[in-house]
């Protein structure tokens, strides 16, 4: 479902059950907004803001497909374990009235799992909104603005899929510091998420730098829906941060397929989420921001002054040989059974990969310096 409009009744949009997710954005699956990879990232590297444009959406070998079904087998109950870990504690946190505002779209399907987690497990039915947020950006207050409309009182979490070196978690911090418009709507900066490798998020699931298959893919495998978008030309000061739905790849969705796959695995690890939470909660570890301080130094290892071009993480070295111009892969040694996605990617299109042990990290991706 689809609210496009402050006030607006929820249309049909993305490829999501109605029950799943709402998004909360302008639709604009008429606007063309995607640029060549290399026009791109010359673009983003001499200045203009990667919210402003669409990668083309890349579309997997059946090499590729074969890896994603593969791995969503031999890790869906994985996935589930934390993802249900994710849930217990959020709902310790939160209570049962809490409303998951997840964060598009990386944070979409985890968002649609957490919710799946609580109804089965726990018979609580939580509304699930899908927002932006944008690094250098902010994130979309008119839509928490609207989700704050329909549940004045209920408890708002926010929901990511997992972190790299903290950029998402620094921008929600930010925007709900004192005396923000959205930490006056009483959102606050205690993201959750599946993953937590870079050690930055308040709850998570896990700490383990591994493969969320959900991560293998982008629009289908998050209900057919771009990354956001954030261009004055078609946004204006009221309107929702936007987002494209790409009916035209429906033949290609895996979306309902991924989180069915993971939600079937729910009952059977009920009773270790539970009590994995429960330990978590007790021992109350804190953030540490390792992973920051590991791409501080990678950034120096490898002469990169910029460290928007340094994607730690499996998550995120995906997304950069997915839609940007690599330079090569860092992959921790003794831990390639994690990345194998990413090796096959990196082999697909020639990035060359080197062992590096000093980081938190299963990988790291490098984009290439275009100056």
């Amino acid at each position: 479902m689809h609210i496009d409009r402050p006030g607006a009744d929820p249309t049909p949009f993305g490829s999501y059950p109605a029950d799943d997710v709402t998004f909360v954005l302008k639709d604009l699956s008429h606007v063309e907004l995607e640029a060549p990879l290399e026009d791109r990232e010359e673009a983003i590297q001499s200045g203009r803001h990667y919210s402003e444009m669409l990668p083309i959406e890349y579309r997997p070998t059946e090499r590729y497909l074969a890896l994603f079904h593969e791995t969503l087998a031999e890790s869906a109950e994985r996935v589930a374990l934390a993802a249900g870990v994710t849930a217990e504690r959020v709902l310790a946190e939160r209570g049962p009235d809490v409303v998951l505002v997840s964060l598009a779209r990386a944070g979409t399907p985890v968002g649609v799992l957490l919710r799946r987690y609580l109804a089965r497990v726990h018979g609580l039915a939580p509304a699930h909104y899908s927002i932006s947020i944008i690094r250098g950006r902010g994130i979309d207050v008119n839509a928490v603005t609207e989700i704050r409309r329909r549940h004045p009182e209920s408890p708002l979490a926010v929901i990511d899929g997992w972190t790299g070196k903290g950029a998402i978690q620094k921008e929600l911090t930010a925007a709900c510091a004192p005396g923000q418009p959205a930490a006056a709507l009483g959102l606050d900066d205690r993201m959750a998420v599946l993953a937590d490798p870079g050690w930055c998020a308040a709850l998570w699931g896990t700490r383990d730098d591994f493969l969320i298959p959900s991560a293998c893919l982008n629009a289908t495998v998050s209900g057919l829906v771009s990354r956001t978008v954030l261009n004055r030309e078609v946004i204006g000061p009221d309107d929702f941060h936007g987002a494209k739905y790409y009916a035209e790849l429906g033949e290609e969705d895996l979306s309902r397929h991924f989180v069915d796959t993971v939600a079937a695995c729910f009952p059977r690890v009920a009773v270790a989420a539970a009590a994995e939470a429960a330990r978590l909660d007790a021992e109350a570890d804190p953030p540490t921001w390792a992973g920051a301080h590991d791409v501080a130094a990678i950034g120096a290892r490898f002469g990169l002054d910029d460290e928007n071009l340094i994607k730690p993480g499996v998550g995120e070295t995906t997304r950069v040989l997915l839609r940007r111009l690599p330079w090569k892969v860092l992959v921790h040694p003794g831990r390639e059974s994690e990345v194998a996605h990413v090796l096959r990617l990196a082999e697909e299109r020639g990035v060359p990969t080197e062992a590096y042990a000093a980081m938190t990290y299963s990988c790291c991706g490098l984009i290439k310096p275009l100056r």
